[in-house]
């Protein structure tokens, strides 16, 4: 078993101190968010890697070195403001926190994530081109993989599309932001990549993953992970222990909340001792021990 350590919210960036209570003690639960009544338990026992998604590693960085499984992240580090990303703490903060998480992982187990690429007529192509250039610049030698994507209309990108005025790009402008990209990753060491996307290959984007059967086994030495069957790519099944509406970064284009009010509720119900990320066990719960 994979976990994903979250795509549904930030564990790493607001709840690490649960994380690692719960790792300690080695199991959590992890309510369906289709049906909140049915409850995966999950020992730590029967996971092989921890794929860590975040904004922000500065909460685990220090916990690491007491993490015994193969690791992987995921950063996110996009080039918007207190506009779109109103918590997102200082980007060069972030910087210095790839670079030691990069040392204590290793080069091959950290991915950036530029993800979503928005454009509009603040964050216009040519001011990604220059901010891709300089992230790459300053991660030359701590980073060799970038993930790249484009905003998707979900409930929170519909609500907030008078503060995002996404344009709809053009084959041009698809075709600028992809050769630019790719020519500045190679220029720094680094292979660019899409997952769930459009085909870029012709731009000089690699065609690959974000978790592929084979990235799995070169984490955790087995071949029996099964295909990621909500998702339209090749990736590997993980287990996402996250819950939505939980993420206080709120960004206006994020997936995973589109009911800031209900973060807010959400949160007053986290307690770092239970064993679920919001709440605590129901008497009618139906606990399944996920394998």
């Amino acid at each position: 078993m994979i976990l994903n350590v979250s795509g549904r919210t930030d564990v790493v960036a607001f709840y690490t101190e649960w994380f690692m209570n719960r790792y300690n003690a080695g199991f959590l639960d992890v309510r369906n968010p289709i049906s909140p009544k049915l409850v995966n338990r999950i020992y730590f026992k029967d996971v092989d890697a921890i794929i860590f998604c975040t904004k922000n590693p500065r909460p685990i960085i220090n916990y690491l070195d007491k993490i015994d499984k193969p690791i992987l992240f995921h950063i996110t580090l996009t080039p918007y403001k207190k506009d779109l990303e109103p918590n997102v703490i200082s980007k060069g903060n972030i910087i210095e926190d790839i670079k030691k998480v990069s040392n204590i992982v290793g080069i091959d187990n950290i991915y950036i994530r530029y993800d979503p690429i928005l454009i509009n007529s603040k964050y216009n192509i040519d001011y990604h081109i220059n901010a891709f250039n300089h992230m790459c610049n300053l991660l030359n030698g701590y980073v060799k993989h970038i993930i790249v994507s484009f905003v998707d209309e979900y409930k929170n990108t519909k609500k907030n599309k008078n503060i995002l005025k996404n344009k709809e790009l053009t084959k041009e402008d698809l075709k600028k932001i992809g050769t630019n990209f790719s020519k500045i990753a190679k220029n720094n060491n680094m292979t660019v990549q899409t997952c769930c996307e459009n085909d870029y290959t012709e731009y000089g984007f690699i065609k690959e993953d974000c978790i592929s059967p084979n990235l799995a086994f070169k984490l955790t030495g087995k071949t029996n992970f099964k295909k990621w069957k909500s998702r339209s790519c090749n990736c590997v099944n993980m287990v996402d222990i996250g819950v939505y509406n939980t993420c206080p970064h709120f960004c206006k284009y994020c997936y995973a909340n589109y009911d800031e009010d209900k973060v807010l509720k959400n949160i007053k119900n986290h307690d770092p001792k239970s064993t679920f990320l919001i709440g605590h066990a129901k008497y009618d719960d139906i606990i399944k021990i996920r394998k």
